[in-house]
């Protein structure tokens, strides 16, 4: 398998967290944690597609930051998603256990702008480079 077809399988798995978070914010009560914990889901399978992509291996990190800075090197244009890869990164370990973090509904707009934001900028930039 080639890192496009590899890469294009994360896009799809990652568009898949990210509509189960957009479909959850139908019930009643929102689960707010779970909606959160996919957007960053998603977001981390885009950097990690990304980098793919590109050929490099990504490392078996939750951390959005790191990934973002290693897609960086890769494209400086990356830069642009430091601060939706800031918000999300929480997000992938701390709402899936029990935690002092509080969370309400407002957050869930937040965490769905956020990786609207980077599924945005990396869905057209592997389009773009699929050859």
């Amino acid at each position: 398998m080639n890192g496009n077809s590899l890469s294009r399988e994360w896009l799809d798995m990652a568009e898949m967290d990210l509509k189960a978070a957009e479909y959850l914010l139908g019930m009643r009560p929102v689960p707010v944690e779970i909606i959160c914990y996919h957007c960053e889901q998603a977001a981390e399978k885009l950097l990690k597609g990304s980098l793919i992509h590109f050929d490099v291996v990504p490392p078996k990190t939750h951390d959005l930051i790191q990934l973002c800075k290693l897609c960086c090197n890769i494209d400086m244009g990356f830069e642009a998603l430091i601060d939706a890869c800031v918000e999300l990164t929480p997000y992938g370990v701390q709402v899936r256990y029990p935690s002092n973090l509080e969370l309400d509904e407002s957050d869930t707009r937040c965490a769905l702008r956020q990786c609207r934001i980077i599924h945005g900028f990396v869905q057209p930039l592997l389009d773009q480079n699929e050859t």
